[in-house]
Parts: C-alpha cells; sequence; structure tokens
C-alpha cells in the first residue's frame, strides 16, 4: 500500500486550456441533457436520445478530464469505467435522427439492440473492472506518464481482458462508420421525401440541425481516425474530447437561441412590440373559429391565413397553439382533417369516393400527405383503417 500511495503521489496535476473547455463541457453537457429530460415533452423520444448522448458524452468526458489532470489518482478505482459507453454515443445520435426526421416511436426491444455491443464489451472487460488498484494504476501510468515508476504486481495475474481491450479504438471506429452511414441514410430519404405539408421553417430547421449533427460527428469520426494513427493508448483523447464539447456546446447555443426565454412576446404581458398588443386571443378561440367556419378543410389554410382571419399575428398565434398543445401548426390542423377523414372513410355517402378523394376533400394536397399524417395520428393507413371497421 505504501508502494501505491508513493507512486500516486508522483502524479502531477495539470490544468491548461484543454482541461478548461473538458470541465466547461461537462458543465454543459450535463445540465443541457438533464434540462431536456426534465423539460421535453413525454412523447417526444427523439429528445430524450439527444439527452442520454449528452449525459453520456459528459461522463465519459469527466474520464478523460480525470485522467487528463491527473485527478484519476484519487479516482483510481474508476479508471476507464467509462469505455462501454463510447459504443453508445453513435446509437444515441442514430436514433434522435431516426425518431426525429422519421416522426415514428422505437419500441423499446429495438432500441435495446444497439446496446448489445456496449454490454458485451462490458461483460469482456469485468476482469479488469474487479482488478486491484494496483492494476488500474498501472494502465493508468503506461497511457498518461510512461516514464513514472509502475506499482508492483503479483506475478500470475490474468492479462486476457487485454485481447478485447487492445482493440477498442476500433471497435469505436467501426460502431462509428455503421451509425454515421444510417444517418446519412436518413437524412438523405427525409430530403428526397419530406413531407409537403410542413412549412419551410420546420423543414430548414429540423434538417439543418440533423444534418449539422450528424456531420459533426463524422469529423469526429475522422479526428479519431487520425488520432488513433499518430498516439498509442489513451494519450492523444484529449483532442477528441476537446472538439466533442465545442459540439455540445454549440448544441446548448443553438438550443438557447431557439428558445423562447429571450422572445419579447414571452416577457410582455401584452405583447407591447406587436400592433395587435390589445388583443388576446385564447386557444379556445382559435379552436372555435377553425371549428365554426371548417377552416382546416381548405386546402389553402395556413398559419398566416388563420392569423390574417383572427386580425392578429402568425408568431403569436403558432406560440398560443404550440404551448397550449405541444402540437406545431400543420400538426394542429391536421388533427381535424384526419377526425373528418375517419367519419368519411366509414360514412355510405361518401363510399364513392376514392381514399385519396376522401383525403383531397378534407383539405390534404397528395396521398402521401394524407397517408403519413393518417399514419402518424392513427397509427395505421386509412386502408387499414376501413378494413378494421368493416370487420367490426
Amino acid at each position: 500500500m505504501q508502494d501505491l500511495n508513493e507512486i500516486l503521489d508522483q502524479i502531477p496535476i495539470r490544468h491548461d486550456v484543454f482541461s478548461y473547455i473538458m470541465f466547461l463541457g461537462i458543465t454543459i453537457g450535463f445540465l443541457l441533457g438533464f434540462v431536456i429530460l426534465l423539460r421535453s415533452y413525454k412523447k417526444n423520444i427523439a429528445f430524450r436520445f439527444l439527452a442520454l448522448f449528452l449525459i453520456i458524452q459528459g461522463t465519459i468526458t469527466l474520464d478523460n478530464f480525470l485522467c487528463y489532470t491527473g485527478l484519476m489518482k484519487y479516482t483510481i478505482g474508476f479508471n476507464d469505467s467509462s469505455e462501454p459507453l463510447v459504443l453508445i454515443l453513435g446509437p444515441s445520435i442514430y436514433l434522435f435522427v431516426y425518431t426525429l426526421l422519421k416522426r415514428k416511436r422505437i419500441a423499446l426491444k429495438h432500441s435495446g439492440l444497439h446496446l448489445i455491443p456496449a454490454i458485451l464489451y462490458g461483460i469482456s472487460q469485468l476482469q479488469y473492472y474487479l482488478q486491484s488498484d494496483s492494476i488500474k494504476l498501472n494502465a493508468y501510468l503506461n497511457a498518461y506518464f510512461p516514464k513514472l515508476k509502475t506499482a508492483s504486481v503479483p506475478d500470475n495475474i490474468d492479462y486476457s481482458y487485454l485481447l478485447i481491450k487492445d482493440e477498442f479504438r476500433w471497435l469505436i471506429l467501426a460502431s462509428f462508420t455503421i451509425y454515421i452511414l444510417l444517418s446519412f441514410r436518413i437524412l438523405y430519404f427525409y430530403l428526397r421525401k419530406q413531407n409537403t405539408s410542413l412549412s419551410r421553417k420546420t423543414i430548414h430547421n429540423k434538417y439543418s440541425f440533423t444534418r449539422n449533427l450528424v456531420i459533426s460527428f463524422l469529423i469526429v469520426f475522422i479526428i479519431i481516425f487520425s488520432i488513433y494513427l499518430n498516439y498509442e493508448d489513451d494519450s492523444g483523447d484529449h483532442y477528441i474530447t476537446v472538439f466533442v464539447n465545442f459540439t455540445v456546446i454549440i448544441i446548448a447555443l443553438i438550443m438557447v437561441s431557439e428558445s423562447r426565454f429571450f422572445e419579447n412576446t414571452w416577457i410582455a404581458e401584452k405583447y407591447e412590440t406587436s400592433s395587435f398588443k390589445d388583443q388576446k386571443i385564447s386557444i379556445e378561440e382559435i379552436k372555435e373559429f377553425i371549428e365554426k367556419d371548417k377552416f382546416y378543410l381548405q386546402s389553402s389554410a395556413s398559419l398566416k391565413k388563420l392569423s390574417e382571419e383572427l386580425n392578429s399575428s402568425s408568431n403569436y398565434i403558432s406560440q398560443v397553439i404550440n404551448t397550449s398543445t405541444g402540437l406545431n401548426f400543420n400538426d394542429f390542423i391536421n388533427q381535424y382533417r384526419i377526425e373528418t377523414s375517419k367519419l368519411r372513410l366509414t360514412d355510405p355517402n361518401y363510399s364513392h369516393l376514392t381514399i385519396e378523394a376522401i383525403g383531397n376533400s378534407v383539405g390534404f394536397n397528395s396521398k402521401s400527405t394524407f397517408y403519413n399524417s393518417f399514419r402518424k395520428h392513427v397509427a395505421m393507413s386509412p386502408k387499414a383503417f376501413v378494413t378494421l371497421k368493416k370487420a367490426t
């Protein structure tokens, strides 16, 4: 024990620009991740995967921070404990892109499949995790302080776990390659088949945010590959960590800039900067107008047109709908259209119309738009819905 303590005392503590950036990334990653978990809607699975990525990244960065600064000597028993989590970064980004752009819920058993590599690697390293602090200290010193004296260990130690541990960096690259390709595939098909009923701003924001995130992930892959070619063990990990932390910081800045917290309409009680400052419109009034005049049946129905009819601003109407229902304007209107289409699909008076014609009659401009929206709100196709109703 005395030998171990003497070696630990030799490890220097270093603080520089890399350590400060890592510490900032840890703080923002954990803070942003937990805020997203607490504030996102329960049905918004996509951002829960983003929160998972941020929290896991914060944990990995904390491990790297302790190693790089030398503070790991105070928690040497946890050295390399975050390694399996690295294999969850790729799946969490992919699942975020998949659920956000495809607007589909993913079953727990299906998302759990992506955790198998991390679980298997963790199991393969149980032998290392159960080793003494002397073994873990030597592993740490060999990676970060190779010139320092190592601790004495018994001669009969089984190092068979190193067979997989030594190849871990290539497992990371393989994982990143697979999930980068899968993410770009989702982006490609989303761009080709984007829903024409969505506003251009919505398409731009969702697509550009996810695209930039995946591109950042690709750059991380390139940096990791170059670091692995030039550094042995973990001695170059701080370069990778710093870039990933810059990505986390940028995500935080984007989310803050998109927040309504800084909008004057959020702060002001009567929207004093608006020309409609003397008027307040509730969600009940919006619903009453839409239902009374069947505004949603118009194929030309738009947020701008609704705001003009209500003599208000588009931003204000959008905010009222979003904060009251959790939906954007298109989903809000489409709810009415889908409910009407469900009635008409089973109404004998409309039996002479095709499914596409019924979709057009409730305001949808195309068959694909109608089918996509119907599946989203009813969890089945219009044809399947008709078949089900006929059977019952």
